[in-house]
């Protein structure tokens, strides 16, 4: 596949990760993790300094092809400048109460790996206020801009029809359709 850029942004528990994991998979396109550019996984509850943060970050925006999915908006806007693509997740809410349930369960459970042990005040912090506090408007603000390439979904598999639909069109790089 051509080189290509694809930014996933929705709230906790929209699929942002699964999505960007599956079109990965399909597609053969490097996949990156926001969390993982703040969050320094080797110590509980600590953050990398901003400035690694961004070297990591403009890295990444600046190579190739990549897929980079997260909920952070405020200092990755070189990735929607930089994406062909910006899909932003939207399943109903209580849709997305149910994943992020389910995943704090089979996390605590080991059932599922996570990147970071997950507590119960954490699980109430990611219902109420990343999810129900989700500002989507500020979002569609923020990439306001980019409407010619910007495309909201209800669900994963809306985006990997998306992406299979213009197959020829993204190889050829003529634009979205």
């Amino acid at each position: 596949m051509k080189n290509i850029k694809i930014r996933i942004i929705g709230s906790c528990g929209s699929g942002k990760s699964y999505l960007g994991k599956e079109i990965s998979k399909m597609f053969g396109i490097p996949y990156y993790e926001l969390d993982n550019m703040i969050w320094d996984r080797t110590i509980e509850n600590l953050r990398f300094p901003e400035a690694i943060r961004d070297v990591e970050f403009n890295r990444i925006v600046n190579s190739e092809s990549w897929i980079i999915e997260g909920v952070q908006y405020k200092w990755t806007n070189e990735s929607f400048i930089k994406a062909d693509f910006i899909y932003i997740l939207n399943p109903n809410v209580y849709i997305r109460d149910y994943r992020i349930i389910r995943r704090f369960i089979k996390s605590r459970i080991g059932i599922e790996q996570w990147n970071y042990k997950q507590s119960f005040k954490n699980l109430i912090k990611m219902l109420i206020k990343w999810n129900h506090g989700y500002n989507q408007k500020e979002v569609l603000d923020i990439t306001n801009e980019y409407t010619y390439k910007r495309l909201e979904m209800k669900t994963s598999r809306d985006v990997i029809n998306h992406i299979q639909d213009n197959l020829k069109v993204i190889q050829d790089g003529n634009g979205i359709t």
